[in-house]
């Protein structure tokens, strides 16, 4: 697999459009690798993704039904939201673990690294799984509206497959986990 490090893009000026405390976008004029002007957009974001798979001894997971605002509808999706960049990603995954579902564990483990828009954005995502769990009060912002409901692994992966969950930090996370079940390494 060829893997250039060298960049065919250049960038001849930048200006930001626009800023809010959880993004801003820059707009550039660019020689595309074709040598040709353009234009590109990229969405820059002060938060990385985190997302949870919580699994406990039994082989069930929790999935946070909630409506989302961009996509305008409603989704099924592991726990997760943003954690600053330049913090350490473990303790926004605690953290947004115990917020939405109440949950906190006692083993962690990073599973998946992946950028989730990566020809318009700079978003990185990083799902863990999280066992040995104990229920506590959840936390919600107040922005959220949540349902939580605990579900069978292989549910959840079914409705993965059968594209019932759409949400592509739970798709990657739920994905990630059923082949480490099938290798042993869960």
């Amino acid at each position: 697999m060829q893997n250039s490090t060298d960049n065919p893009w250049i960038t001849n000026s930048s200006k930001p459009v626009y800023d809010n405390p959880w993004i801003n976008v820059t707009e550039y004029q660019v020689t595309n690798p074709s040598g040709n002007p353009g234009i590109y957009g990229k969405v820059s974001f002060k938060n990385m993704a985190i997302g949870i798979l919580p699994l406990d001894d039994d082989m069930n997971t929790y999935l946070v039904g909630q409506f989302r605002f961009a996509l305008g509808q409603y989704s099924w999706e592991l726990p997760e939201g943003g954690g600053p960049l330049g913090t350490d990603p473990l303790d926004s995954a605690k953290r947004e673990l115990l917020e939405e579902t109440g949950l906190k564990a006692k083993e962690w483990i990073e599973i998946q690294r992946m950028h989730l828009s990566n020809s318009v954005s700079d978003e990185l995502s990083i799902a863990y799984v999280a066992r040995g769990l104990e229920q506590h009060e959840a936390e919600p912002e107040d922005t959220e509206q949540l349902i939580v409901q605990k579900i069978p692994f292989d549910e959840v992966y079914r409705m993965v497959c059968a594209g019932e969950i759409t949400d592509s930090v739970t798709v990657g996370a739920v994905l990630r986990v059923k082949l480490m079940i099938i290798e042993g390494l869960l």
